[in-house]
């Protein structure tokens, strides 16, 4: 049983930690972009929010699985197949940056306003504003929004595995389902369990350290 579960242990945390990284790249750049051009942003533009507002929403409304099927020559294209662990960190990615820009979109409009105004009236630019004044205030928040979205795509990373992305969906795919090993498949429900408790407790970690 170590022979397989662990391999498929490995695969599923590098499917989540690359696609959360390059999520979070992403997503970063989207929020930054949602916040400066809102209408209450620090520099106003409607045309362009509403356009990047609308693809963010049109990402999201895609359920993950449908997503991998549905961009699957985009994969080929970019990683050279559609199956396996790369060319299922392309459509995690995907998935992922839209829930991570709204998450933080929503942290970084949470900053009082009176402390932009305090930094406006020291001549701060808007880069300034944005880098010194609201991403540390909403650290917390956005510590926060990144546990619960590296959470709810470690449940996708086993949906990529029904598609043949491997790791722990596709071991509990063959095993559990197919051949009806239950044995197998609760191991694989306890590890799961055990990863999601590990990723929340390092999460509230992070968010205690920099609440201070």
């Amino acid at each position: 049983m170590p022979k397989i579960i662990l391999p498929a242990v490995v695969s599923t945390l590098q499917m989540l930690f690359f696609s959360m990284l390059f999520g979070f790249i992403i997503g970063t750049l989207v929020a930054i972009l949602l916040v400066m051009t809102s209408p209450y942003g620090l520099k106003p533009n409607k045309k362009i929010y509403n356009t990047v507002s609308f693809i963010v929403n049109m990402i999201r409304s895609f359920p993950v699985i449908i997503l991998i099927v549905a961009i699957s020559p985009i994969t080929r294209a970019l990683v050279g197949t559609s199956i396996g662990e790369e060319a299922a960190i392309v459509p995690l990615t995907l998935a992922a940056f839209p829930v991570i820009a709204r998450y933080m979109e929503a942290s970084l409009q949470e900053v009082d306003t009176n402390v932009i105004l305090a930094a406006r009236s020291f001549g701060a630019s808007n880069t300034q504003i944005m880098l010194k004044v609201l991403f540390p205030e909403a650290l917390p928040s956005i510590v926060s929004g990144l546990t619960t979205t590296a959470i709810l795509f470690l449940a996708s990373t086993t949906l990529a595995g029904a598609v043949g992305a491997g790791g722990l969906g596709a071991v509990a795919l063959t095993f559990g389902y197919q051949r009806f090993d239950d044995v197998m498949m609760y191991a694989i429900v306890v590890i799961l369990f055990i990863m999601v408790l590990a990723i929340q407790g390092i999460g509230e970690l992070i968010y205690r350290r920099v609440k201070k």
